[in-house]
């Protein structure tokens, strides 16, 4: 078996939705993009982690993303003929399956392929970096047909869990940086804590069947997963609240734990309903993907196998009387797997690059009198949605912390001088954050922003033969980037009633990125209008 070469001007390692939305910024730009990553099918988050029902913010349906991830949300209503949302579930406007999305993600990519500019390679794990002084020049990949090097001139790590960074030799962080730190309030207190990393989720598809089925023996540890964990379809937060949901009842708001993530309504589209199982019952907190991904993957599908037999033997039935669903069956059908169980765990953290300045919970947060977070001058892209963190490795408590919109700042994708090398870029959950604040940029919209701004620089540094980290570091040039990013419908401030079709969409966000307008305060206007800002005098 011989090694093959690829050459392209972007290296993009990672297949999820952070890699995705950097590789067509990078292609629509009329540059050459090798993607490539160890699962079998793209999508990440949206498929082989079975995390298809977006989590979202509550103005999506009209604004707050970028062009290209409306029209993804666009193309998978198209497949359904406008439904609105083809799983009916509770937890976000548009639940569907896993293959619709891969579908659509594959059709967005299809022009470029097509063009020549995008190349996609799976099962392909990085498993070291070639430099040059501070440069990154070749990702090594391991394949089963014996190897892929890939070389470009900027590379992005938009891996799941960060896996370049210490390839690379960048300077990195994972777990909690500690109270002490930063300040932040929802940190853990004191110093840093490294094995806190947030729980990840071997995810499930379940099908209900109209007659129950064999639900076979229990899996080895059954006892002690069920009563450990323990297993239940009450949720409590972190502020000692609780609630009960119901199996299949969704008469009580907001809905029931069957509909919660449900991808396919029966009753819209006919068939059997299907659902994806992502709950506190199969949230493993053991240990951390970054510290064993082996053993913690290993250990969390055993949760999820046990939280499954628990659903069709044990679980509460609403009326009172009786227990199990045996009904309920896994769907590799829907999964794209021969269990039904995910093809990757759902990754909530990944390493993260060091940062003096890191984003921080502040810069996230609501402030007195104001609709947004603290403004970025270098914003490159925007998002929205609580800070959340799932309980931590040490059975460090859960976290639910308001945010205001917010904006990612060019600053937190490359490292500093001296730090990592000068063209790698940050491409998802690894930007330069703490892991409280970068527990509001891990969701589907924020991954695809990270991304996208990822590849937005990476083009801009090819073009003018510049490295990400000297761009960044321009103000000219960081300008240039914020036109090219807004010529694209790339937004980079929030501005409700500035939408990228309006005439002053790149004049409007650019002046108000710096500092050059505001909206008006909530009491005078909710929505913070832009087109009805003042000009600082």
């Amino acid at each position: 078996m011989t090694e093959r070469m690829l050459h392209a001007d972007v290296v993009v390692a990672g297949l999820g939705l952070g890699a995705i939305a950097a590789a067509l910024a990078v292609a629509e730009r009329g540059l050459r993009v090798v993607m490539a990553g160890p699962e079998s099918r793209i999508g990440g988050q949206v498929t082989t982690q079975l995390t298809s029902p977006l989590d979202e913010h509550p103005l999506i349906e009209t604004t707050g993303c970028t062009a290209s991830y409306r029209t993804f949300r666009d193309m998978v209503r198209w497949e359904y003929g406008g439904v609105a949302n083809p799983g009916g579930g509770w937890v976000s406007r548009l639940c569907f399956p896993p293959a619709v999305g891969e579908r659509v993600l594959r059709a967005m990519l299809a022009p470029h392929i097509t063009a020549g500019n995008v190349e996609v390679v799976t099962r392909a794990t990085p498993v070291d970096v070639e430099l040059d002084d501070d440069r990154v020049t070749a990702v090594r990949f391991r394949t089963a047909d014996g190897g892929l090097v890939a070389a470009g001139d900027v590379t992005i790590d938009a891996t799941e869990t960060g896996d370049l960074l210490p390839l690379a030799g960048a300077d990195w962080v994972v777990g909690s940086e500690g109270g002490d730190a930063f300040g932040e309030p929802h940190a853990l207190p004191g110093g840093p804590d490294a094995a806190a990393e947030q729980s990840c989720t071997i995810v499930a598809a379940l099908i209900r069947d109209d007659r129950p089925g064999d639900v076979g023996a229990a899996p080895a540890g059954f006892a002690e997963l069920r009563d450990a964990q323990p297993f239940s379809l009450t949720l409590s937060n972190d502020a000692g609240s609780s609630h009960s949901y119901a199996m299949f009842d969704d008469s009580v708001a907001p809905g029931s734990f069957w509909s919660y993530r449900r991808v396919h309504d029966a009753r819209q589209l006919g068939g059997a309903d299907a659902a994806v199982i992502n709950w506190h019952g199969n949230d493993y907190y053991g240990s951390g993907l970054v510290a064993d991904r082996e053993a913690t993957d290993a250990a969390a599908r055993r949760l999820a196998e046990a939280f499954v037999h628990w659903l069709r033997t044990e679980a509460p039935h609403d009326d009172g009387v009786g227990r199990g669903y045996p009904e309920l069956r896994l769907a590799p059908e829907v999964a794209g797997t021969a269990d039904g169980f995910a093809e990757t765990p759902y990754v909530r953290e990944s390493r993260r690059l060091a940062s003096a300045e890191p984003v921080t919970e502040h810069d996230l947060g609501p402030r007195d009198g104001q609709v947004r977070a603290r403004a970025f001058s270098d914003s490159i892209g925007i998002a929205w949605y609580h800070a959340d963190l799932h309980p931590r490795v040490g059975g460090h408590p859960s976290v639910y912390a308001p945010t205001a919109p917010f904006q990612v700042p060019l600053r937190a994708l490359v490292s500093r001088q001296g730090s990592g090398p000068s063209n790698l870029l940050a491409g998802a959950k690894n930007l330069a954050a703490t892991q409280i604040a970068a527990a509001a940029y891990r969701v589907h919209p924020g991954e695809w922003a990270i991304g996208e701004a990822a590849g937005i620089v990476a083009a801009y540094s090819v073009q003018h033969e510049t490295t990400p980290r000297r761009a960044i570091g321009d103000p000219c040039s960081r300008v240039q980037i914020q036109l090219d990013a807004l010529r694209h419908g790339t937004p980079i401030v929030w501005a409700t009633d500035l939408p990228a079709e309006h005439p002053a969409f790149v004049a409007g966000s650019l002046l108000a990125a710096h500092g050059g307008a505001r909206g008006l305060p909530p009491r005078e206007a909710r929505d913070v209008a832009l087109s009805r800002a003042r000009r600082r005098g």
